[in-house]
C-alpha cells in the first residue's frame, strides 16, 4: 500500500519517479484497473470547492505528487525518498518502459490532430513503443453515440494504458466515469503533457521547474488563461497550507 500525504484532504502519494513506474508495471502485469491524476496546487484547489472531485483524487489508484508543493509537503512530513512526478516526464519513463515490456497505449484527447502528432513524436522517441490508437473528444460530454464509438475503438484496440490529456478537472471525472465502461487497465490524466510532447507548446526550463518556478512560466506564455487560476490559487494555498501545517485547519481525507 502505497502511502499518502494529506495536502488540504488530497492525499497526495508518497512516490518518486522509480516507484510510480512499479506501480504502473505491477497494475499491467496484474491487469488492475485504476486511474491515475498527476496532481499539484491547481488540482488540490479545485478539491476545496468540489466535494466530489476531490473523492475522485483520493480514490484514485495513484495521485502522483506534480507539483513541487506537493513535494515539499511530503518533506515536511519526513517523506524523504517523495519526488516530483511530473506527468510529461511520467510519460515519458511509462514510454520508456513499455519498449521492452510490450505496454500497449492509447492517446485521449488534445486539440484536433494534436494525439495523432503525440503519438507521432512519441514513437520517433521510442521506435518500438505499441501505439494502438487515438481519439481526439469533442470540447464537450461525450453522447450516446460517440460514447459508444469510443468503447467499440478500445475494444479493438485492447490497450494497457489510456493516456488522457483535457484539462484538471474535467480529465479526472473523465477517468472516474469511464473506467468502468472501457476496457482498458489503467488511464492516465496528463493534461499538458499532450500539448508539450506534440511540440505545440514549450516546456519550462529544468532549473525552473526544480525551483517550483513552472507556474510562473506558463503564466508568461499564456497570461490571458493562467493568470485567474495562479494569481487566485496560489496564494490561498499557501494560506490554506500553513493554517494546516499550524493545526490551525484540520483536513480528512474521507
Amino acid at each position: 500500500m502505497i502511502k499518502r500525504v494529506n495536502v488540504l484532504g488530497v492525499g497526495i502519494s508518497v512516490l518518486n519517479l522509480r516507484t510510480a513506474l512499479d506501480a504502473v508495471a505491477a497494475a499491467v502485469r496484474d491487469r488492475r484497473k485504476g486511474y491515475i491524476c498527476v496532481t499539484g496546487v491547481h488540482g488540490v484547489m479545485e478539491a476545496q470547492a468540489d466535494v466530489s472531485f476531490r473523492n475522485i483524487l483520493n480514490q484514485a489508484f495513484l495521485c502522483t505528487p506534480d507539483g513541487m508543493p506537493m513535494v515539499w509537503a511530503g518533506k515536511l512530513a519526513r517523506h524523504a525518498e517523495m519526488r516530483r512526478v511530473y506527468g510529461p516526464d511520467f510519460m515519458l519513463e511509462v514510454c520508456a518502459w513499455s519498449e521492452a515490456s510490450g505496454c500497449k497505449h492509447f492517446f485521449y484527447g488534445g486539440a484536433a490532430g494534436v494525439a495523432d502528432q503525440l503519438a507521432d513524436k512519441l514513437r520517433a522517441k521510442f521506435p518500438r513503443l505499441h501505439v494502438v490508437g487515438t481519439y481526439t473528444p469533442p470540447f464537450r460530454r461525450l453522447n450516446d453515440v460517440e460514447e459508444a464509438q469510443l468503447a467499440a475503438k478500445i475494444r479493438a484496440a485492447q490497450p494497457d494504458i489510456l493516456w488522457v490529456g483535457l484539462s484538471t478537472p474535467k480529465q479526472e471525472k473523465f477517468m472516474a466515469e469511464y473506467l468502468p465502461k472501457l476496457e482498458v487497465t489503467l488511464m492516465v490524466g496528463v493534461g499538458a503533457a499532450f500539448d508539450f510532447h506534440s511540440g505545440r507548446v514549450r516546456q519550462a526550463p529544468r532549473w525552473m521547474q526544480r525551483g517550483g518556478l513552472e507556474w510562473f512560466y506558463r503564466l508568461c506564455s499564456e497570461p490571458r488563461r493562467l493568470a485567474g487560476r495562479y494569481g487566485r490559487n496560489n496564494p490561498l494555498f499557501v494560506m490554506k497550507f500553513a493554517a494546516q501545517l499550524c493545526g490551525w485547519k484540520k483536513y480528512s481525507l474521507h
